[in-house]
């Protein structure tokens, strides 16, 4: 039996504030989506060596991924078995053991427990086997991706990630060599619901009123072309652009139409300092090649949300990490190829600073003041109705996934049936 009536709460066109504000809808969440589906725990190239770890979280659990002493990906939780502190208090490093900095019980990066201090004070039937770390239930890589989830009874990967795999391999294979993660990241902490977020990711409407300032500067330095800047700043939906609902919760926004020639994207890049001076050094040595490079330097435009916790936009990785009901951390990662040229590299990461600073403040304070909004009880209805019911207004193809203009909230309509799917199904086993 449940207190709460799931079809009340998540309507076709809109959901209750109480999924936004409630601490024990949230603590359902952490036990129902954010432990029995796939999340986003790391990527490969943050541990390429063995012996490499990084600390991270599912949900509110800490957890450790490593590349253990022979090379297998391992996802411990970060959490001492004899008293309960957390072993390992770093955010990446290189070791093949972990000492518990309280008592000094010492585990190898497997998860075994290898040494305790003093074992002759411990009865003769005392097991270390039996205290080893406990380990998520599955861990599993997609391209360099690794996700997690401590439901054995999950659905493989690909299963889970379903449509939005093509589009994930189409942000990667836009280069012809690796992605590189880049461990040092931009990060915040909002002071709202961590749905707050997801439902941003793929929404077009906001970006007209929200990023004013950001969309005056791009406009201002190039007005003259019809690219994704000058439309939001108009009307975006005269323009080619789009969103979808994926399946399994989730969604995508499409730019990438309003870019159909080489070097539309560096044409299009907003202006940061020394733009000119590589642009020069860039073109003198490439030649017929500069646009192509230039281009890899700019965001994607794809804003690709894997649900709950992977945001991919342009060509930076943000990773969404509940804190509270009213309180989430905001990862940015920038991303590099391994295979560019030093220069197109260090231009590319200049390219990627602008949006964590200069766009992402906008919607962090959206965040904080729509929670202070829906602190209101008497003012239920959170609405997603922009073209809910508009005739020909969206198309639904063979694999089920709906497309609809680039301002509609389609993407948050459904995918929210996809949270309440979640929140209602039986509970997994912990292994």
């Amino acid at each position: 039996m449940t207190k709460w009536d799931w079809d009340y709460l998540i309507q076709d066109y809109r959901v209750h504030r109480s999924v936004y504000t409630d601490s024990d809808i949230f603590a359902l969440e952490m036990k129902k989506i954010y432990g029995d589906t796939w999340v986003y725990l790391a990527h490969e190239s943050e541990i390429p060596n063995v012996n490499d770890y990084k600390t991270t979280y599912l949900g509110l659990r800490p957890v450790i991924v490593t590349r253990d002493n022979d090379g297998a990906i391992r996802a411990l939780f970060n959490r001492c078995t004899h008293r309960g502190a957390t072993i390992c208090r770093m955010d990446k490093g290189n070791t093949r053991n972990f000492t518990c900095p309280y008592h000094g019980w010492n585990f190898a990066n497997d998860g075994r427990l290898a040494g305790v201090p003093w074992k002759q004070g411990y009865e003769t039937s005392f097991d270390k086997n039996e205290l080893n770390l406990k380990q998520l239930a599955k861990v599993e890589s997609y391209r360099g991706f690794i996700f997690g989830t401590i439901n054995e009874d999950a659905p493989s990967l690909q299963d889970h990630l379903g449509n939005a795999k093509e589009l994930l391999d189409e942000w990667i294979d836009r280069y012809d060599g690796e992605i590189v993660v880049r461990s040092n990241a931009h990060r915040m902490v909002l002071d709202g619901n961590w749905k707050f977020v997801f439902d941003n990711a793929a929404d077009g409407y906001h970006v007209s009123f929200s990023h004013r300032s950001l969309l005056a500067v791009g406009n201002r330095y190039n007005n003259e072309k019809d690219k994704d800047m000058t439309y939001f700043g108009k009307n975006p939906d005269s323009s080619p652009m789009y969103v979808q609902y994926l399946g399994n919760g989730h969604v995508f926004l499409d730019q990438r139409p309003m870019y159909d020639q080489v070097g539309d994207r560096w044409e299009q890049q907003r202006p940061q300092p020394g733009r000119e001076a590589y642009e020069k050094e860039i073109r003198e040595e490439y030649q017929s090649q500069a646009d192509h490079y230039l281009d890899l330097t700019a965001g994607a435009q794809m804003n690709l949300s894997i649900f709950p916790n992977l945001l991919i936009i342009g060509n930076q990785i943000q990773v969404i990490e509940p804190i509270a009901v009213d309180q989430t951390r905001l990862t940015w990662y920038a991303t590099t190829v391994d295979n560019l040229p030093d220069e197109i590299n260090t231009l590319r990461m200049r390219s990627q600073e602008d949006f964590p600073a200069f766009g992402e403040p906008d919607d962090v304070a959206n965040f904080a003041e729509c929670q202070r909004g829906l602190s209101i009880p008497e003012v239920e209805w959170v609405m997603f109705n922009r073209g809910y019911n508009v005739p020909d207004r969206q198309k639904v193809d063979e694999r089920g996934v709906i497309t609809a203009p680039v301002t509609d909230e389609t993407p948050m309509r459904n995918y929210f049936q996809e949270w309440k799917r979640l929140l209602t199904m039986e509970r997994s086993k912990v292994n």
